[in-house]
């Protein structure tokens, strides 16, 4: 499964997460996220999307390991993989077919959003 992980760039972006080459992705306290992050399997990938400032997909990244022990914490590794040739916006992901249904547009404030494949496959191509 993929997911799409909303971070502020402001606080914590794209840039910094090619620059550090790693990290964990930590400071959810939604609980709907907080199981989507403990669900998470090593080798996953996931979608980077810049929220409040930009509001568009940016970049690909993969889970490199998962700790779920503390389950209020839990210890999500992550590493870029690379940046997406063409930013995918809210407005254009509130358009597209394959978002009709989805729980990002139902949540606004779930910062852990599970993709079905055709979601991941249409923010990457």
């Amino acid at each position: 499964m993929a997911f799409l992980l909303k971070t502020e760039p402001t606080k914590y972006s794209f840039d910094d997460l090619e620059r550090d080459g790693e990290t964990t992705w930590d400071g959810i306290s939604n609980p709907q996220a907080l199981l989507n992050l403990r669900g998470m399997k090593k080798g996953e990938n996931l979608v980077i999307y810049h929220s409040n400032v930009g509001k568009a997909a940016v970049g690909l990244a993969k889970v490199v390991s998962v700790d779920a022990t503390d389950p209020k914490n839990p210890q999500v590794r992550i590493k870029p993989v690379k940046r997406l040739k063409a930013e995918k916006t809210l407005a254009d992901m509130r358009t597209a077919a394959v978002f009709k249904d989805s729980i990002l547009f139902r949540q606004f404030r779930l910062s852990v959003v599970p993709l079905t494949d055709a979601q991941y496959d249409w923010l990457t191509a």
